[in-house]
């Protein structure tokens, strides 16, 4: 998805706010720069950034304005809106007249819920990354069994994949299995049935950000 701009002007300041979807913090600090080098003469450039769903990190910015008037109200619009894997940019050009706390707060969220409200929206569907050791025996049954793994292709969803494979002395793998969160007990247990109870489960955390 690309970006998404909408406009409001408060007592004569213009408040431009930028939506974009992202999958780290990394991809939503490049897109801050762009959207910077766009507009050189700005008074401010506000951030508010969610990303991931447990956990999920959040970060956000004033950029010069009093603390908590830009980059907490943003943040408020993204989380009241009910997304994640979004940054949303709001530049303010300064249009002579003082806003306030109060009116700074509610131009910031106002112009991120702007936006935000006027973007397309697709559904996240959370997934997890389980590390699991097998014996060497059963290589094979680990990839019949992750294939059988369902997925909500209709919402966005992506087959299970298996990744880190790395094998020890005695033959037996490591790998990581990443699949909708929803099919991971399903999972683990056909993967203790096909490996007759051996698998161990080294341990299972939710799809986290990149920092």
């Amino acid at each position: 998805p690309g970006s998404h701009v909408a406009e409001m002007e408060i007592k004569k300041s213009r408040f431009i706010g930028y939506a974009k979807h992202v999958t780290s913090w990394k991809e939503a600090k490049e897109y801050i720069e762009e959207i910077k080098i766009e507009h050189p003469k700005c008074r401010h450039a506000c951030v508010g950034f969610v990303c991931g769903t447990n956990p999920q990190t959040e970060r956000s910015n004033d950029d010069g304005e009093p603390t908590g008037t830009a980059g907490a109200p943003i943040l408020a619009a993204i989380k009241g809106e009910g997304l994640s894997n979004v940054v949303c940019v709001i530049i303010r050009y300064f249009g002579g007249i003082k806003l306030g706390a109060g009116g700074l707060i509610r131009a910031y969220g106002g112009a991120a819920r702007l936006v935000l409200r006027e973007s397309p929206k697709q559904i996240l569907i959370p997934t997890s990354a389980v590390n699991i050791q097998i014996l060497g025996q059963y290589t094979g049954n680990i990839y019949d069994t992750v294939r059988r793994i369902p997925y909500d292709a209709d919402h966005g969803g992506s087959p299970a994949t298996i990744s880190d494979e790395e094998y020890n002395d005695q033959g037996d793998l490591t790998l990581t299995v990443t699949c909708e969160t929803q099919h991971v007990s399903t999972f683990l247990k056909n993967l203790q049935d096909s490996t007759k109870g051996t698998a161990i489960i080294l341990n299972g955390n939710n799809d986290e950000d990149e920092e």
